[in-house]
C-alpha cells in the first residue's frame, strides 16, 4: 500500500468561514463538524480539518489541478475579487506564472494562509 496523507489541521480565526471558502473556491466537498473541527474533503483520501486558533503561523498549501480545474478556480477568484499573484513573494501582482510549462497562481485564504494552485509538478533535480 502506498502511504498517503489522510488529513491535516488548518488553523483559522473562523474555522467555518475558512472551510466554506475552500469549498467554494476549490470546489472541495464541505463535510461539516467532526469533533471540534470543520472538515472539508479534498479528494477520496485527503481532508482538511479546520480548527479555531487565536494565534498561528501562516502556512503554505499547494494544490495541483488540471488545466480545466485551474480555469474554473481562477474564474471564481476573479469573480470574488480575490487578489492573486504569480509567486510566493508577490501574491498580489494580479498575474499568473507559467513555470515549467504550466500555470500557477498564489492567493490568501481568510486566515492569511498562502495558497498555491499549479497545473504541473515542479522540476526538481
Amino acid at each position: 500500500m502506498a502511504i498517503t496523507l489522510n488529513h491535516t489541521i488548518v488553523p483559522a480565526r473562523d474555522k467555518e468561514e475558512s472551510a466554506r471558502f475552500y469549498s467554494r473556491i476549490f470546489g472541495f466537498r464541505y463535510v461539516g463538524p467532526f469533533s471540534h473541527f470543520i472538515v472539508v474533503k479534498v479528494n477520496d483520501t485527503l481532508s482538511l480539518d479546520f480548527d479555531n486558533r487565536e494565534k498561528f503561523d501562516s502556512n503554505h498549501y499547494a494544490f495541483k489541478v488540471t488545466e480545466q480545474e485551474f480555469d474554473e478556480i481562477f474564474n471564481r477568484l476573479k469573480t470574488e475579487n480575490i487578489k492573486y499573484g504569480s509567486g510566493p513573494f508577490d501574491p498580489e501582482n494580479m498575474s499568473i506564472n507559467h513555470n515549467d510549462g504550466g500555470r500557477g497562481v498564489y492567493f490568501r485564504d481568510p486566515a492569511g494562509h498562502l495558497l498555491e494552485m499549479l497545473t504541473v509538478d515542479y522540476k526538481i533535480s
